[in-house]
């Protein structure tokens, strides 16, 4: 198995944390497109605008979301579960925020190993945090 790069942390660990940020003090959250209950462990961190598609949004929380793997996947590609979370975004973060989003996919941002592992620093401690809320 390949040695993971300090980008493939940063983004692991930012799906973990919105997923048991989402989570109720059960451990259960809700996907945005279904609406279905899992636990969060059970669940993917999905990307409205796809990490492969943006590397300006891809390590953005407002751009991640807990999704049950059924979502996250098969639906995300030949389901409805895109316009269901294209739905949640705009009930979220406003219409507005949303077109921005679109309109800054194709920009790209620079990040340095050091920006990866300070994010995923960050981000550990807020899982951390989650954890002991989490019964």
């Amino acid at each position: 198995m390949p040695k993971k790069t300090a980008r493939t942390k940063a983004l692991d660990t930012l799906q973990k944390l919105v997923r048991v940020k989402a989570a109720d003090d059960n451990g259960y959250c809700q996907c945005v497109t279904c609406k279905g209950m899992f636990k969060w462990t059970e669940m993917d961190g999905g990307h409205y605008i796809s990490k492969g598609h943006s590397s300006y949004w891809a390590l953005v929380e407002d751009n991640v979301h807990p999704q049950c793997k059924g979502c996250n996947g098969f639906g995300m590609k030949f389901g409805t579960a895109a316009n269901q979370y294209t739905l949640y975004m705009v009930d979220t973060y406003g219409r507005e925020f949303v077109d921005e989003m679109e309109a800054k996919k194709r920009e790209q941002v620079k990040y340095y190993k050091k920006d990866y592992e300070e994010m995923t620093k960050e981000w550990n401690e807020q899982i951390k945090e989650h954890l002991n809320r989490i019964t």
